[in-house]
């Protein structure tokens, strides 16, 4: 996972002059490629065929800041399908609550469900299949946190602990009776929200907690990406990975942590995959294979696309989680109040963890167990998953199939029981 980068000055003009200047480029070959798969369908004109697959892979290989939609209008409930209008329940200047509403729904209430998605160089679209599986049984909610590049310097800073806050105040305006669901990086956060709420005796203190694929405790196992966090200490990462968000954009002078940079990271700890299946979508794109190679488009079309962070928020992460461990060693702090984990004795609690996860491994999540030491074991459970890696733990047939059916079940016997 190690990046040979530039001193903070010059990492995002840099990046973002290249991105200018390949983006003629770019259009070009997209266009290109259509037209070129116009005149190649014909079985002799192998040539034109690879020429517009050339055009088309190399069109679309780019980072984006743009923000996918959500894309999901209508889920199966009982049997029949219902339409899903998005709403925005509560905004701040770098998150909004965002509801996917079923307004022709008749019966009984659903469960209400806070999912907290990761603020980790993707947008919350990534949980786009997560949301999808979860709608059919389930009134969701989740939060869509904004690129921190279109944040102005006046909204002020965000660090950890504004995290936390935030999902404390989406869980008190969903009321008494919610379940939250956090996917990867929140983990820890999600926990200490839990922890500092059940302290309160909080009425929306939920009622189950499911954290997926976390790293609660970094110790256990550690990956590639823990032994970075490791290996340098936190000035360094200041100097490598923070850069000021250049003109125009309208966060101009924030400092943040680049999309790019994270996505970089993350690419490059399987880059042999990620090169296999660009050769894999440009042969499917000469034998004409439609299918696979627009199932290919959406994958990278989503998986490019990239938000910044605020680089407070992302130091004070790599410190504390990654460095200091202040969650697993009970010396975490919220706003100078210590924050205890055996203060959760109601909630339910689920852990999953993904048996091929090369970047939250194994036992990382499952620590949140014996943190809550005063829950009692009937209200715990633990999943690993075999045959998945990170993505597979909360996207994708396992999840669906596999996965899922735990998660409603935890929900269903904490919304059952007091």
């Amino acid at each position: 996972m190690s990046l040979c980068l530039p001193e903070r000055p010059m990492l995002y003009d840099l990046y973002q002059t290249q991105a200018l200047w390949l983006a003629p480029s770019r259009r070009f070959a997209r266009s290109a490629a259509r037209l070129l798969d116009g005149f190649g369908k014909a079985p002799a004109s192998v040539g034109l065929r690879r020429a517009a697959a050339w055009c088309e892979t190399f069109g679309h290989a780019t980072t984006t800041h743009e923000r996918p939609a959500f894309g999901i209008d209508e889920v199966p409930v009982g049997g029949r399908p219902h339409r899903v209008v998005e709403e925005v329940t509560a905004a701040t200047p770098f998150a909004r609550l965002l509801h996917f509403r079923k307004p022709e729904l008749t019966g009984p209430a659903q469960p209400p469900v806070l999912i907290v998605a990761p603020m980790s160089g993707h947008f919350a679209t990534l949980l786009r299949g997560t949301v999808r599986t979860m709608l059919a049984e389930h009134d969701v909610w989740i939060t869509d946190w904004i690129n921190a590049r279109d944040i102005p310097l006046a909204a002020g800073r965000f660090e950890l602990e504004d995290f936390t806050d935030h999902v404390i105040r989406f869980l008190a305006l969903l009321g008494p009776g919610v379940h939250v669901l956090a996917v990867c990086q929140p983990a820890p956060a999600v926990l200490a929200a839990a922890a500092l709420m059940a302290e309160d005796g909080h009425p929306a203190t939920p009622r189950s907690m499911t954290l997926m694929a976390g790293p609660i405790d970094t110790r256990s196992n550690p990956t590639r990406v823990n032994a970075l966090a490791q290996s340098r200490p936190i000035d360094w990462f200041e100097r490598k990975m923070i850069a000021a968000v250049p003109w125009p954009h309208a966060g101009v002078g924030r400092r943040v942590y680049p999309g790019f940079v994270q996505l970089g990271a993350f690419m490059s700890m399987n880059l042999d995959r990620h090169v296999t299946a660009q050769m894999a979508q440009f042969r499917a794109l000469v034998r004409g294979d439609r299918d696979n190679a627009a199932a290919h488009r959406r994958f990278y079309d989503e998986y490019l696309a990239v938000m910044d962070l605020p680089g407070e928020f992302y130091l004070g992460t790599v410190r504390s989680v990654f460095q200091e461990h202040d969650l697993a060693l009970g010396t975490m702090t919220h706003r100078g109040r210590r924050v205890d984990p055996a203060a959760i004795r109601q909630t339910w609690l689920l852990t999953v963890e993904g048996e091929l996860d090369d970047i939250c491994s194994i036992g990382q999540t499952l620590a949140a167990q014996a943190l809550c030491r005063r829950l009692p074991m009937a209200r715990k459970r633990h999943h690993r998953q075999t045959g998945v890696g990170h993505y597979g733990v909360f996207n994708g047939r396992r999840w669906s199939r596999e996965i899922y059916p735990l998660v409603r079940e935890v929900i269903g016997l904490a919304a059952t029981t007091r």
